[in-house]
């Protein structure tokens, strides 16, 4: 039977084995608090058709996804001798709610096949072991740095990856490479920001022969409102239900959402695979206005050093510039150093440099473009590898050097920090066209709050663009 799980046979009322197991043997409570069947939805139905081998799922809340992938995953673990299934979620809290949904399907089965061959010898708070079938189902927390280590998985599903805390990017890796070559994953998750593993995982799918799967919010039956007449739809709402069908009611319920969540909507009920990820409350600026000046933004007129360095706008006899430059480390990995030129006058970016460039390298190629753009002003952040930088630079005796309280280079720090955010901030939001680097808007994209307050680039991203763009914004700020 287990082999058989995915076929479709009239036997089985055209659907596949395992959807009509699933309604015939698996018991799961209703949102009435009733106990029905496990009969698929639309969003149930669809994920079934199109499911392949790796898989990944974006979608509003509560659509159904968890509660279908952990009721597939046990039919495969009870019908497949030798399998094990783990199911890893974002916190203990909701490892253990999804466990006590496997535990109803468990108890809710016929008792001749709990009593006989589906006869349990450990049934704790996270593992299901089927001794007769030598097969278990265990569910864990991503926050347990050895889930899935020193074990071979036949089944892997790993739900709200986008709410997986710091390292979750490692903590994905480790699983994966316990998943068998054969074996079945499914990645799930609503959207939260346009950052961190479950978004790249989303934007690399193909790369990874993984399948997408995106499920709107009005799939879900229940999500109906107060019926509002298509006379009195915004066209935006007239668009919708014409694209996609959406009845008065369905209208009636989106204006709820957008008044109950306000921006918030985009990313918990997602309409789009796109727009969703860009509404996250985490997000330090404007993601509209990221959005928008992305699509607007053009191509470098020239680039050099096999594309590290971009050019918009060549320096002009009589302007006035500023070098605002991030120096990191130099190695190949890691962080970028960075030079931002822009225009001392109008704010305007002209130039960007990105590149791994150890402190040496950073300091001269930092001086020939200072020299190109008039003998431009050039501030070097003086953290950590920024001393490095400015040993060089003062060598060389360059003679327009930015200095603060008498030393020379720029100083980021809980002082200086927020200025330059708000810098950036408010150029975005009121000025966007002096942006014209696609890598530094989608460094801002990636730029986000921390539960202790700290901003700065999300897990796997980079912040080294935005950086000296503050600083070059902050100098010019200073100086008028």
């Amino acid at each position: 039977m287990g082999q058989r799980l995915d076929e479709r046979a009239t036997e089985f009322g055209d659907e596949t084995l395992g959807v009509w197991l699933a309604k015939t043997l698996l018991r799961i409570r209703g949102r009435d608090g009733q106990v029905v069947p496990l009969t698929a939805n639309a969003a149930q139905q669809e994920f079934a058709r199109r499911r392949g081998q790796r898989n990944i799922v974006l979608k509003a809340r509560q659509m159904g996804i968890s509660t279908w992938v952990a009721g597939r995953f046990f039919l495969k673990t009870i019908t497949q001798p030798g399998t094990l299934t783990l199911q890893v979620a974002h916190s203990q809290d909701a490892a253990e709610q999804i466990f006590r949904l496997v535990h109803r399907f468990y108890e809710r089965l016929p008792a001749g096949l709990r009593d006989g061959v589906l006869r349990v010898s450990r049934a704790n708070a996270g593992q299901l072991v089927f001794p007769a079938l030598d097969s278990e189902y265990r569910v864990a927390s991503a926050a347990d740095g050895n889930a899935g280590r020193g074990i071979t998985v036949q089944n892997l599903h790993c739900s709200e990856v986008a709410r997986w805390k710091s390292g979750a990017a490692e903590t994905l890796a480790s699983l994966r490479a316990a998943l068998a070559p054969d074996g079945e994953m499914v990645l799930e998750s609503t959207p939260k920001g346009a950052y961190g593993c479950f978004y790249a995982e989303w934007q690399r799918a193909e790369e990874t022969a993984t399948v997408r799967h995106f499920f709107p919010w009005w799939l879900e039956a229940c999500y109906c409102g107060p019926e509002i007449a298509p006379a009195a739809w915004s066209e935006e709402e007239r668009l919708l239900a014409d694209r996609f069908g959406l009845t008065p009611g369905q209208i009636g319920y989106r204006r709820r959402l957008r008044a109950g969540f306000g921006t918030m909507a985009a990313q918990e009920y997602a309409e789009d695979a796109e727009s969703c990820f860009l509404a996250s409350g985490d997000c330090v600026f404007a993601q509209d206005a990221i959005a928008a000046r992305l699509r607007a933004i053009g191509q470098p007129v020239e680039m050099r050093r096999n594309g590290e360095l971009w050019i918009w706008l060549p320096p002009l006899a009589g302007r006035r510039y500023i070098l605002g430059v991030d120096p990191a480390g130099g190695g190949s990995d890691g962080d970028y150093a960075v030079i931002q030129v822009i225009d001392a006058a109008q704010g305007l970016q002209c130039a960007e440099l990105r590149g791994h460039l150890a402190p040496r390298e950073l300091a001269q190629t930092a001086l020939q473009l200072a020299r190109e753009y008039n003998g431009a002003l050039l501030a070097v952040e003086r953290n950590n590898h920024g001393h490095g930088v400015l040993a060089h630079l003062e060598r060389e005796q360059y003679g327009a050097l930015y200095e603060q309280n008498g030393r020379t280079g720029w100083l980021t720090n809980a002082v200086t920090r927020p200025r330059m955010q708000e810098l950036v901030s408010e150029t975005l939001e009121t000025m966007p066209g002096l942006f014209a680097s696609s890598r530094l808007l989608q460094e801002c994209r990636t730029f986000i709050r921390y539960a202790d307050g700290r901003t700065g680039a999300a897990s796997g991203a980079h912040d080294d663009c935005v950086m000296a763009m503050a600083i070059a914004l902050a100098v010019r700020d200073e100086g008028r």
